[in-house]
């Protein structure tokens, strides 16, 4: 997924949630998020990935839990 401004507004959704984490985009095109906060605001941000922002065309979202590394914030790697 490129040129949609997916990363940087997951980000902005994240922030808005009080989620911590990242977000990235992988050789073969998709994007990874890690993700840690409230259960609530983790379902919200994931509910978001399903369509993501105006020009994205999600066709896949997988969930897998993975253990607490307590980041601060949220950012954008490349």
């Amino acid at each position: 997924m490129q040129g949609v401004f997916f990363r940087q507004s997951a980000r902005q959704q994240a922030e808005k949630l009080g989620i911590s984490g990242y977000t990235r985009n992988n050789p073969d095109g998709t994007v990874t998020i890690e993700a840690e906060g409230p259960a609530e605001a983790l379902d919200t941000l994931q509910a978001w990935c399903q369509h993501g922002p105006p020009a994205a065309q999600v066709t896949k979202v997988d969930v897998a839990a993975r253990p607490v590394r307590h980041y601060t914030g949220f950012e954008v790697r490349r």
